[in-house]
């Protein structure tokens, strides 16, 4: 099922996630599931270097939008980095990592949401 979410930022957010090669991009809408966020952005790196790469990238170019995170988690490891913009959560995982934790099976309730390629 997809959906069109009705925040204009939100292809900010999409641009950053693609604009390091990550692959496997899918946006959830979870705001009817959950008051902790509107909406999950997954996507995977093939390395540990490029999941840290990837979120590196992400972190940066929004803070160019002028949009700074809440906070960061797993930028060291490189194994599932988790960007916090509050009602926006971007995880990025190393491929066999997000495979193990599954979220779009746990959240498989949520509504996708269309992304351009």
């Amino acid at each position: 099922m997809t959906q069109e979410i009705s925040d204009p930022s939100l292809k900010f957010y999409i641009n950053a996630a693609q604009g390091r090669k990550a692959t496997d991009l899918v946006a959830l809408d979870v705001s009817e599931l959950t008051s902790f966020a509107d909406v999950f952005i997954i996507c995977t790196g093939k390395s540990n270097r490029q999941v840290s790469a990837i979120a590196e990238y992400i972190k940066t170019d929004l803070k160019e939008q002028g949009i700074s995170p809440l906070s960061i988690e797993g930028m060291s490891d490189g194994h599932w980095v988790l960007l916090d913009y509050g009602h926006i959560l971007i995880h990025v995982f190393y491929e066999p990592v997000r495979g193990f934790y599954d979220l779009e099976g746990l959240w498989a309730d949520a509504k996708r949401i269309p992304i351009e390629d």
